[in-house]
């Protein structure tokens, strides 16, 4: 069996809409990121356990509206009250998640083949995403996250980076190419580069 990624039929690289005349260090850039270690982590209701004490990879599950916890390998989005999505490089962690989170207190669900991931990077990142969802992309900064919609698809949106602007997209794998046909047709008048 071969693995596929989410985007293996639509994402071709190349340069794409009104790029002539532009530097291409001032065009959107569009990649898929696969390969990355994706957890959903859920405390039960009627957990007694604190999750502010617990540290995964060095990161607390902090239950607070918007936060992302994060090192250079992993980040902790915050997906609700005590439902948090953790991003991660490193593929052992899983191990060490199942290991600290007893099961008794804590829902641990690994989502890493279930999700298509697009990132977007440059200055008019933010301008493409408020064409498809209904959330105010300016009151939004660096390690904040939110689960909105992007032309009718569910997503999760996390801004890695706000100059240049760098955001990366989380979708279920079943709207991977819809998701990323209504982004790059939203990146068109900027230019895009496809990598």
């Amino acid at each position: 069996m071969t693995l596929m990624s989410a985007l293996e039929n639509v994402h071709f690289k190349g340069l794409f809409g009104d790029y002539e005349d532009k530097k291409e260090e001032d065009l959107l850039k569009i990649s898929e990121n696969k390969n990355l270690l994706i957890i959903q982590i859920a405390q039960y209701k009627n957990s007694l356990t604190s999750s502010e004490n617990l540290k995964i990879d060095g990161l607390s599950l902090k239950n607070e509206a918007l936060n992302v916890s994060h090192n250079s390998d992993t980040r902790i989005l915050w997906n609700g009250p005590n439902n948090w999505l953790l991003v991660s490089n490193k593929k052992d962690l899983l191990k060490k998640i199942v290991e600290k989170l007893d099961k008794n207190n804590f829902a641990v669900t690994n989502l890493s083949h279930s999700r298509a991931i697009i990132e977007l990077d440059g200055e008019n990142a933010k301008e493409v995403l408020k064409k498809g969802c209904p959330y105010n992309f300016n009151e939004l900064k660096k390690d904040n996250c939110i689960n909105s919609t992007f032309n009718g698809m569910s997503v999760t949106i996390d801004i890695l980076n706000n100059h240049p602007h760098k955001v990366r997209i989380f979708t279920l794998r079943s709207f991977g190419e819809s998701l990323y046909h209504s982004i790059t047709d939203s990146c068109l008048e900027f230019g895009y580069k496809s990598i």
